[in-house]
């Protein structure tokens, strides 16, 4: 039982990550631009010619491909160029999401393809080349496992803050991220982190096409969600993507928190899945790879959680925490933060119905001699359940006080702001409301107010839409000149040299001095028996 109720917390410690979310040559604002009539907006590639399509205030163009569709021999490769096209390509309909190794996630489970490397674009109406707008690039969530860039529209984002919206595929699963030897050899960066390569990827095309499409290829925010924030944190510490953005931003994905697995390390635990996938023999294990189906691959995934980039390799020579604490990274300026109650998401899809009991227990076999002190800095009778005393515990431990140790660590190379987000009313997921327990301001609750998001369970009130629309104006603020004040807000300081952290409230939005304090992150990093961040 004690060890069935340890593996029950250490699943929920890396639920972050197993449940949660390079080129071509391009036409330069100097070549001939495309025409552009105000009801099929035309845009002139590297690779062909674009027609897309007015969407409310924005132009839209959808399912734009970055990359070769990675099938065939080109699976577990880096992703290659994409085919020219003659003629004017449509793009008018998003393209599939990428195969999904996590059944959370998608509306329509069947819209899902291996051949998805494919982005959107969106960007304010009439713009034109060479309007040199701010770019921000988006990347979805999804614990590197499921997920879609087409369930985050950008139209209202580029409209109000006259920016340039790029929302990404990329490879996710074992499809994404195996590190077998006999794959990670066939690449000069000997990585499998393939997923992070087609994210690389993405960003080299937006340099080398945007411009095209008005926006700026020197100004470019890399932006992320979860485990698209980890993927922010891989991309700030690889060679690889240096001088391709000017900014950054990180949701509730802290690099301290989203620890990347060794290459060694994995590329062992890779072997194990290989052999589950019914390829063990480590001279053919590379071709059996490439001929299994991808419902098989997925398949073997079940008890092979994804890892999401690794380090120790060409593409990301070090872990990302490390590298950013140690200097040696691609430093910009950087915006991170957090929700109120992130893990109320996490344990209310694995323990919807956790008792006093179950609590006492788990805390006690997890913490062994600390329990007395978790438990008395987390006691059940100063929570209105054992779900608001377990997500209390989880997102001080995990997100709160890992997001207020990454932001300490940029704050002190780069321009830093940080942020909570704090609505009492917040809508989730849709799929993730439990009857009975409070799921306001858990993972992810705001990502309905910074897009045209497709998987909220609820529309947002007149006052939220208010107060998402002023969220979006930071953004853009930030994409444009790496400060995140707008104009008749309340103001944002930097995060040092008092910490201070922005709480984005509908009704109250305010800073900070005390989030450390609110979170017991004194506690926490004075608590050496277990350390609480997922390692998987």
């Amino acid at each position: 039982m004690k060890r069935s109720r340890a593996t029950r917390l250490s699943r929920i410690l890396a639920l972050p990550l197993t449940v949660a979310a390079l080129c071509a040559q391009a036409l330069t604002a100097s070549a001939a631009p495309a025409a552009t009539d105000p009801i099929r907006p035309l845009v002139a590639t590297g690779h062909g010619r674009l027609a897309g399509q007015l969407h409310d205030r924005a132009e839209e163009f959808l399912g734009v491909p970055y990359a070769a569709p990675p099938v065939g021999d080109l699976r577990f490769r880096p992703p290659r160029q994409p085919a020219w096209w003659s003629g004017t390509r449509e793009a008018t309909h998003q393209a599939p999401a990428c195969t999904q190794f996590s059944p959370f996630g998608l509306k329509d489970p069947r819209a899902t393809s291996e051949d998805c490397l494919y982005l959107d674009v969106y960007r304010p109406r009439d713009t034109r080349p060479g309007d040199r707008l701010p770019v921000l690039f988006w990347m979805h969530g999804g614990a590197y496992s499921q997920g879609t860039g087409t369930q985050f529209g950008g139209r209202t984002m580029a409209d109000l803050t006259g920016s340039v919206v790029v929302s990404i595929n990329y490879r996710l699963g074992q499809l994404g991220y195996l590190a077998v030897p006999e794959l990670t050899r066939d690449n000069a960066l000997g990585s499998g982190s393939y997923g992070l390569m087609d994210q690389i990827a993405a960003l080299g095309w937006t340099r080398d096409n945007i411009r095209a499409f008005g926006g700026d290829p020197g100004n470019v925010t890399v932006w992320g969600q979860s485990a698209g924030s980890g993927s922010v944190c891989a991309m700030l510490a690889s060679p690889k993507a240096a001088g391709l953005f000017s900014h950054a931003i990180l949701q509730s994905g802290p690099c301290t928190l989203i620890a990347a697995p060794s290459a060694t390390r994995q590329a062992d635990e890779d072997r194990a899945y290989a052999a589950e996938a019914g390829c063990p023999d480590a001279a053919t294990s590379a071709s059996c790879l490439r001929k299994l189906s991808p419902a098989g691959l997925v398949a073997a995934a079940r008890t092979h959680p994804t890892p999401g980039p690794a380090f120790g390799d060409g593409l990301v020579p070090a872990q990302p925490s490390r590298a950013i604490a140690s200097g040696a990274w691609n430093k910009v300026p950087t915006m991170i933060g957090s929700t109120r109650a992130e893990s109320r998401f996490f344990v209310a899809i694995t323990q919807p119905r956790l008792t006093a009991q179950e609590y006492t227990d788990q805390i006690t076999t997890a913490y062994g001699p600390a329990a007395p002190q978790v438990l008395a800095h987390y006691p059940l009778s100063g929570y209105p359940s054992p779900h608001e005393a377990m997500s209390a515990l989880l997102t001080d431990s995990t997100f709160a006080c890992q997001t207020f140790a990454t932001a300490r660590t940029f704050a002190a190379q780069v321009p830093t702001y940080v942020y909570e987000f704090d609505d009492p009313d917040s809508p989730t997921l849709a799929g993730a409301q439990m009857p009975g327990l409070d799921m306001a301001n858990a993972h992810s609750a705001e990502l309905a107010y910074l897009h045209d998001f497709t998987m909220g369970d609820r529309p947002l009130t007149a006052t939220q839409a208010a107060f998402a629309d002023r969220m979006k104006l930071r953004w853009g603020a930030f994409a444009r000149t790496g400060n995140p004040n707008a104009p008749g807000e309340t103001r944002w300081p930097t995060a040092s040299p008092r910490h201070t952290t922005l709480v984005l409230n509908p009704q109250n939005t305010h800073t900070s001095t005390t989030f450390a304090a609110d979170h017991q992150c004194g506690f926490w990093s004075g608590l050496r028996t277990l350390d609480p961040r997922p390692h998987s």
